[in-house]
C-alpha cells in the first residue's frame, strides 16, 4: 500500500462530500467576545456566532483576575498526575465548589468533558460485574467511546424514546446492574430529555442514571447547576457529568456522585490516574467562574432574551430553523456543499464566523449553521448576521418557510 496515496485520495473524497474540516485560525480579542481577528493570508475582523463560551465567561474579569493571580503565585503547570504531586489546593477547591454546585458528596476533576465521559462511562460500566449500558441514540462520541471501552454490553434506545428504554429495561432481570446513559441537552438539535421519566424507569427497573449536562451547566437552573437543578432532580441521578469549557469559558470536565462513586472513579480509571492533572490557573478561573454564576442570574438572564431575539428575527425572514427549548439555534442548510459555502462567504464577506456542522458530526442531510447567541451579542451583531443570511440564502436559492405558517 502507498500509505500516503490513502491519505490524500480519502481527504479529496471528504473535500469532493463537502465534509472536511477547516479550522479557523481565530485571535480572540480580551474584552471584546465575540470580536475575534481571523489570521490568513488576509487577516479580517469578525464576529464569532458559533462559540460554546455560551456566556462570555472566557473574557470575564473574574475569571481573568483569579488565573493571573494563580498563575503569579504557584506558576504555570500541576507538575504532574493527580497521583504523583499534581494535586494542588486550587484542584481541591473547585472540587469542592462543582459538588456544592450539584448538591452531591463529591466531584472528580479531568483534563476535558470527553476524558470525564471516556473514562469515567468506561470505567463504571468495566468494573461493576455484567453491567448493562443503555445509552440513548444520540449521546456525544465521548459517551460511546466510554461504553466501547468498558466492553460491557450495551443496548441503544431511540432518542428521548420513554417507551423503548422501558421496553429495553422490562427484558432483563431486575437483579442486573443497569447504567442508563444520556444528556439532558443535545448539541446538535437543541431538545431535552426527559429526566423526570427516566429516572421514573431508574427506579423502577433498578438501574443507575448518568447525566451529561455540558450543554447546560452555568446556564439552566437557579444557580447554573443545570437542567437537572432547573427541575428539581439532582438529587434523583446518581452521576452528573460537565464541563468547564463551554459556559464556564475554560477548560476541564467533571464528575459529580456520591463520595464512594467518585473514589471509586479515581482508583480505577486510566483516564484519570495517567494524565497530567490541569494547571492550577486553569483551576483557579473555573473556581471563579462556577463562583460567580452561582450568585448571578444577569448572564442567563441576557443570554435567554438575546436567543429569543435571533430566533424570532430568524422567523421573520423565514429562515428554518429547529424549533426547540434551549440556547442552542439549528439554522438548517441539508446541503454539505452549501453549508460550506455559506459558512466561507460568511465569513470572507460579511466577518461573521459559523462553522458549517456536515456529516459525520449530523445525519447527512441535515447540515447545518450551529448559531450559540450570547450575552455579550449586540444589537449590531444581530443585524449583521441576519442580514447576511437573508441575502445567502436568496444566493444559493434555499428554501424559506412560508410567513404565515411560521
Amino acid at each position: 500500500m502507498n500509505y500516503t496515496d490513502y491519505f490524500e485520495n480519502t481527504l479529496r473524497d471528504l473535500k469532493d462530500e463537502g465534509n472536511y474540516r477547516v479550522f479557523a485560525d481565530l485571535e480572540r480579542h480580551r474584552g471584546a467576545f465575540p470580536k475575534a481577528t481571523n489570521r490568513g493570508d488576509e487577516n479580517r475582523e469578525v464576529t464569532i456566532w458559533c462559540s460554546n463560551d455560551y456566556l462570555g465567561m472566557g473574557q470575564h474579569p473574574d475569571v481573568i483576575a483569579a488565573m493571573h493571580d494563580t498563575l503569579d503565585q504557584v506558576g504555570a503547570g500541576a507538575g504532574g498526575t493527580r497521583n504523583i504531586s499534581g494535586t494542588t489546593h486550587q484542584h481541591v477547591m473547585l472540587e469542592a465548589e462543582l459538588a456544592d454546585l450539584h448538591r452531591k458528596e463529591a466531584a472528580l476533576l479531568f483534563t476535558s468533558g470527553y476524558v470525564s465521559n471516556w473514562a469515567a462511562l468506561g470505567t463504571l460500566a468495566a468494573k461493576i460485574p455484567d453491567c448493562l449500558v443503555l445509552s440513548d441514540a444520540l449521546n456525544h462520541a465521548s459517551m460511546i467511546e466510554g461504553i466501547r471501552h468498558s466492553k460491557a454490553e450495551r443496548k441503544i434506545w431511540r432518542h428521548n424514546d420513554l417507551a423503548h428504554l422501558e421496553e429495553l429495561l422490562a427484558a432483563q432481570p431486575l437483579s442486573r446492574p443497569k447504567l442508563i446513559a444520556f444528556e439532558s441537552v443535545y448539541s446538535m438539535d437543541g431538545d431535552i430529555a426527559p429526566i423526570a421519566e427516566i429516572c421514573d424507569l431508574a427506579d423502577r427497573y433498578n438501574a443507575m442514571t448518568y447525566l451529561d449536562e455540558v450543554h447546560a451547566v452555568g446556564l439552566y437552573g437557579p444557580r447554573g447547576g443545570g437542567i437537572a437543578e432547573r427541575e428539581g432532580l439532582m438529587d434523583r441521578i446518581d452521576v452528573i457529568e460537565g464541563t468547564l469549557g463551554k459556559a464556564y469559558g475554560v477548560i476541564g470536565g467533571y464528575i459529580a456522585a456520591s463520595s464512594a462513586l467518585c473514589d471509586f472513579v479515581r482508583s480505577f480509571a486510566s483516564g484519570f490516574i495517567f494524565t497530567t492533572a490541569l494547571p492550577p490557573a486553569v483551576a483557579a478561573g473555573a473556581n471563579a467562574s462556577v463562583r460567580h454564576l452561582k450568585s448571578s442570574n444577569a448572564e442567563r438572564r441576557a443570554h435567554k432574551d438575546k436567543v429569543a431575539e435571533v430566533r424570532a428575527r430568524l422567523d421573520d425572514i423565514g429562515i428554518p430553523h429547529i424549533t426547540n427549548p434551549s440556547h442552542i439555534i439549528p439554522v438548517m442548510v441539508g446541503d454539505p456543499v452549501k453549508c460550506k459555502y455559506l459558512s466561507d462567504v460568511l465569513m470572507a464577506d460579511h466577518g461573521i464566523y459559523i462553522q458549517p456542522i456536515n456529516y459525520p458530526t449530523v445525519p447527512k442531510g441535515t447540515e447545518r449553521l450551529r448559531i450559540t447567541p450570547s450575552p455579550v451579542h449586540s444589537a449590531e451583531d444581530i443585524d449583521n448576521l441576519i442580514s447576511a443570511l437573508e441575502t445567502l440564502w436568496a444566493k444559493c436559492q434555499l428554501a424559506r418557510l412560508p410567513l404565515a405558517a411560521q
